[in-house]
């Protein structure tokens, strides 16, 4: 027993203070990035406006996203009528899957979604391009030349993040409704003046405000956590790698936490 407790003693000691320096190492890259993205906020109307950075980022996030928007949201629809068609069935209520559909694809899975695509498509690219700009040292040569880096790189891609995200929601949501709609009516049967009534009766006010509020935040979120990775990343090739999937994963757990906070609020 003597020579067995020390040794317990001293793993249960070494685990936990790892997991304390991990916890702290977290809070502070949390406050490091807070601190970053609301800084980049802070220069926007400060002299010279990045209005051409602001339309190419928004070109290059927002339309070429597009496609796998549309593609993810019409079989989400499609998805969503097919088995809540079968569920609605047991119970004699299939008018209500336009409802369902509806609530379901506005509420939640069109923010969530739509964010993840975006992370996996965008947030990856900004995040191993901005890495990519220290390892090259661009960064520094924006500096020498009175730029700064954080007007020209962070903010445009904060901002363009923030706007692109809603606009590709409310796609998002339009074609999985849409969808729902063609396998609901077209192939199972389901009235249309119903499911169309009931889409209408159903969803209110506070749904549409909810679903574009998490989009906004999202999109914020997402912009300053793939910007932070990218700008403090390592300037080397591992660490830029390290830096892109640390960034999908911090973002895509943020997504689902914050999702959750939001939710509460507006129930």
């Amino acid at each position: 027993m003597s020579d067995t407790t020390p040794v317990n003693q001293s793993g249960m000691t070494t685990f936990f203070g790892s997991l304390g320096r991990y916890a702290m190492r977290g809070i502070e890259q949390l406050g490091d990035g807070t601190r970053l993205g609301f800084h980049a906020l802070s220069l926007l109307f400060v002299k010279p406006w990045q209005g051409k950075h602001f339309i190419i980022q928004l070109y290059a996030l927002g339309v070429g996203s597009l496609a796998i928007i549309i593609i993810t949201g019409a079989f989400t629809g499609m998805v969503l009528a097919l088995q809540g068609y079968y569920t609605l069935a047991k119970f004699g209520s299939e008018s209500l899957l336009g409802a369902g559909v509806g609530m379901s694809i506005i509420r939640e899975l069109g923010p969530v979604l739509g964010a993840f695509m975006i992370i996996g498509r965008a947030g990856s690219s900004i995040t191993a391009e901005i890495g990519i700009m220290r390892v090259t040292e661009q960064t520094d040569a924006l500096e020498m030349m009175a730029v700064n880096p954080m007007q020209r790189i962070i903010l445009p891609r904060i901002i363009a993040t923030t706007i692109a995200v809603p606009l590709l929601v409310s796609v998002f949501d339009v074609v999985g409704i849409g969808a729902g709609y063609i396998v609901g009516v077209e192939l199972l049967g389901v009235n249309p003046g119903a499911y169309m009534a009931e889409l209408v009766a159903k969803i209110e006010m506070i749904d549409l405000n909810g679903g574009w509020v998490k989009a906004v935040v999202f999109g914020f979120m997402i912009g300053t956590i793939c910007t932070y990775m990218g700008y403090r990343a390592q300037p080397t090739t591992e660490g830029v790698a390290r830096a892109t999937t640390q960034a999908v994963v911090v973002a895509s757990v943020g997504v689902l936490i914050m999702d959750y906070i939001l939710t509460s609020f507006f129930l």
